[in-house]
């Protein structure tokens, strides 16, 4: 039944700006990125803050400002003309601002500003100013987002009910970080888990329309959408905070092994992966980050994602990496803080943050179509 509400959404859907699409999408990406929740049978509280970083993602490559990209029909308000999305001049600020320090981003540079300035300790090294600025984008995507959350389906609040503060929703289950101030939309368990039933059909889908759409308000061609819509991330952003804190702890003697191969590891003669590539979700959590064997890393696992087969070989081994982070106070507190936004079972301990990401791995590969090692 709740297979069939994901379509209603769509099928009520006025076609007058991306909205709709773009909550349904970022609704099946939250429940991605989320998957040990959902089993307990209460309806989940998501913020509307996760889903504004994922709206912040999708639209940024529309707010090119050499080449723009309409996302909605376009009226007039009075004697001026009504953005097509009421977000555009916010999230083009920001663009700008983080193009200044980068310079040209492309279509997938919001997934890397929305993963930086997501975990705390990245967004302190940014200037305060986009800081700021991604805060106030965030707000004006979260105000648009509740025209799409109403009109869901054929009335008014039909399928969801407005948001509320998590504080005041009474027994439902919170996102892992999410706090009691956070705004947050409902969405019940059976839904939750009919969008991981079907998370490769809704993304299917969801691009599918989103390229029509844009081609009849923009007369961009569709195929040309479908590329802006679906170009994910490289690993271009620096990561020598953890680099350096592994170097430190290899010269004080902690034995790093690669968890694909279980070849010992020396201080800069080694990559530092993804376990999930950044390419399938960007996640730029300490958990996702492990000291591997170049070679291997380059040549074999690439943008690939662990097979389960792969994970239940590397699962100890992973384990001993995080336990060595432990030997760090500054890894140590990192990866406290990353499992704690990112796994409902906060446990920090080395083997249980392994499972964790085990499990997480297993529950992508099942969802999505992606390619394995």
């Amino acid at each position: 039944m709740h297979h069939a509400v994901i379509s209603t959404i769509l099928r009520h859907d006025s076609k007058q700006t991306s909205y709709t699409i773009a909550l349904l999408r970022s609704l099946n990406d939250v429940v991605l990125a989320y998957p040990d929740v959902g089993h307990d049978g209460r309806p989940l509280a998501v913020p509307l803050r996760m889903l504004a970083e994922a709206w912040v993602a999708y639209y940024w490559p529309f707010m090119d400002a050499g080449a723009p990209v309409a996302q909605g029909v376009t009226s007039l308000l009075g004697e001026r003309q009504r953005q097509d999305v009421a977000f555009r001049a916010q999230l083009s600020e920001l663009r700008r601002e983080w193009e200044a320090i980068y310079g040209p981003s492309g279509a997938a540079g919001g997934w890397l500003l929305v993963e930086q300035l997501r975990v705390a300790r990245k967004r302190a090294a940014y200037p305060p100013e986009l800081a700021r600025l991604f805060e106030r984008t965030l707000r004006s995507v979260a105000t648009a987002m509740r025209q799409p959350l109403r009109y869901a389906g054929p009335g008014e609040w039909s399928v969801f009910a407005p948001p509320r503060a998590l504080g005041d929703l009474g027994e439902v289950q919170a996102l892992p970080g999410a706090t009691a101030d956070d705004v947050c939309v409902v969405v019940p368990p059976d839904l939750w888990r009919a969008f991981h039933d079907v998370s490769l059909w809704v993304e299917a889908l969801c691009i599918h329309e989103w390229s029509q759409f844009t081609e009849r308000v923009s007369g961009t061609a569709r195929g040309e959408a479908y590329a802006l819509l679906t170009e994910r991330p490289d690993n271009r952003l620096p990561l020598d905070w953890e680099r350096n804190q592994v170097d430190l702890l290899m010269l004080e003697g902690a034995a790093f092994a690669c968890p694909w191969t279980g070849v010992r590891l020396a201080p800069g003669r080694y990559d530092l992966d993804h376990i999930v590539p950044v390419s399938v979700y960007p996640f730029h959590e300490l958990w996702n980050l492990v000291p591997s064997q170049p070679t291997f890393n380059r040549n074999r696992k690439r943008a690939r994602l662990p097979s389960d087969e792969a994970m239940t070989a590397a699962t100890p081994r992973l384990a001993e990496t995080y336990g060595r982070y432990t030997g760090s106070d500054a890894l140590a507190q990192a990866l406290r803080a990353d499992v704690a936004v990112r796994f409902s079972q906060r446990d920090a301990r080395p083997e249980a943050v392994a499972a964790s990401v085990r499990s997480l791995v297993s529950s992508i590969g099942a969802a999505r179509n992606v390619a394995r090692f």
